[in-house]
C-alpha cells in the first residue's frame, strides 16, 4: 500500500515515526512550508520534515495544497492511502477523493466532542475526566467524518495542555498502526458522527486568551492555566510588568474577613504556598509564575526577591 502522510507540528511527528517503524511504504510526506524563526529569522523546517528526513521520505511544502500544480503532482504519486494528522490547511474535495482508502484523520479528541483546532487545550479547560484520539476518514465537513476507531485516555489531576498533547500523540500513533491492517482488508466498521457536537467548537487558541478575569470562579482559572501550558500561558499584570502564571491551586482555606471583602485581582495573603489571589469565587493559589523579562520559578524564590504586599491588585491591562 502506498501511503502519502499530510501533518507539520510536533503531534503529528509519533505517527509518522511508527508507520515508518511498521514498514509501511509512505511514499512521500506533504508539510507547511519552513518558517522563519529566532532574532537571525533563519527559515526552520517543521518538525515533520525532519523525521521524514531521517527515514529518507521525499518532502513537499506546497504553500496552499489546493493547487492545480501540487494537486496534480499529488496524484501522479498514486497513493492508497492519505493519512492527515494536524497539518494546518483545509483539503480540498479533489485529494480527499483521491485515494481509494480516503483521506484518514487523527484528531486529538473522543469525535463527536471538540471539533476544531485546540481540542487539547479545551479538554483541559473544560475540565473534562478524560480525552482521546479518533481515527476517522475525512469527509468535506470540520472532523465531521465517519469514524473508524478511538483510543481513550484519562486526564490527571495536575494535566496540562502539553502533556496532554503528548499523551495523544503517541495514542494516535499506536491507534494508527494497529488500525490500518483492518482499513486496509475491509473489516474497519465506520460509524457516522452526529451533525451535531455535544460541545463547543475547540477554535484556535489566542494569546488574548490567556489573560487572568479575577472575577472567574478559582477552579475555572485553574484549568485555563493548566490547559494553556506551554502556550500561550496564562498572565496577568503587576505594577505594569506582565506576570506569566505557570501552576497555580485552589484555595481550600477560607476567607478572613479582608479576604472576603477584597475585589477580585486582589493579593490578600504571600506564605510558603504562593501569592494567594482573590476571586470571583474562591481563592487562586499562584505556584509558579515568570515576571516580564525574568526567568520562570516558584512563587517561594519569585517573593524573596519581589515581595508583594497584601492589597496589591494584579490588573487585566498593562498600566
Amino acid at each position: 500500500m502506498k501511503i502519502v502522510y499530510m501533518g507539520t507540528p510536533d503531534f503529528a511527528v509519533p505517527p509518522l515515526r511508527a508507520l515508518a517503524e511498521a514498514g509501511y511504504r509512505v511514499e512521500a510526506v506533504v508539510t507547511q512550508p519552513d518558517k522563519p524563526k529566532g532574532r537571525g529569522k533563519a527559515l526552520m523546517p517543521t518538525p515533520v520534515k525532519e523525521e521524514a528526513l531521517k527515514h529518507g521520505i521525499p518532502v513537499f511544502q506546497p504553500s496552499k495544497v489546493r493547487e492545480e500544480s501540487f494537486v496534480r503532482q499529488l496524484s501522479e504519486l498514486d497513493p492508497d492511502v492519505i493519512i492527515v494528522a494536524a497539518f494546518g490547511q483545509i483539503i480540498p474535495k479533489e485529494i480527499l477523493d483521491m485515494p481509494a482508502f480516503g483521506c484518514l484523520n487523527i484528531h486529538a479528541s473522543l469525535l463527536p466532542k471538540y471539533r476544531g483546532a485546540a481540542p487539547i487545550q479545551y479538554a483541559v479547560i473544560d475540565g473534562e475526566k478524560e480525552s482521546g484520539v479518533t481515527l476517522m476518514r475525512m469527509g468535506t465537513g470540520l472532523d465531521t467524518g465517519d469514524m473508524i476507531a478511538k483510543a481513550v485516555i484519562p486526564l490527571a489531576a495536575d494535566e496540562t495542555g502539553g502533556s496532554l498533547f503528548d499523551k495523544l500523540a503517541q495514542a494516535g500513533a499506536k491507534l494508527l498502526v494497529e488500525t490500518l491492517p483492518s482499513v486496509f482488508d475491509g473489516t474497519a466498521v465506520y460509524e457516522k458522527q452526529p451533525e451535531e457536537s455535544p460541545t463547543p467548537y475547540a477554535a484556535m487558541i489566542t494569546k488574548q486568551m490567556g489573560l487572568l478575569d479575577f472575577s472567574e470562579s478559582a477552579e475555572k482559572l485553574e484549568r485555563l492555566i493548566r490547559g494553556l501550558n506551554p502556550w500561550p500561558s496564562a498572565y496577568t499584570f503587576l505594577e505594569g510588568k506582565t506576570l506569566k502564571i505557570w501552576k497555580a491551586a485552589v484555595s481550600g482555606m477560607e476567607y478572613d474577613k479582608n479576604g472576603q471583602e477584597a475585589l477580585p485581582g486582589t493579593v490578600v495573603l504571600t506564605d510558603k504556598e504562593g501569592i494567594h489571589v482573590v476571586c470571583g469565587e474562591g481563592r487562586l493559589i499562584l505556584q509558579e509564575v515568570q515576571l516580564e523579562g525574568k526567568k520562570r520559578m516558584d512563587a517561594a524564590a519569585f517573593l524573596r526577591g519581589f515581595p508583594i504586599a497584601a492589597g496589591t491588585r494584579l490588573a487585566d491591562h498593562k498600566e
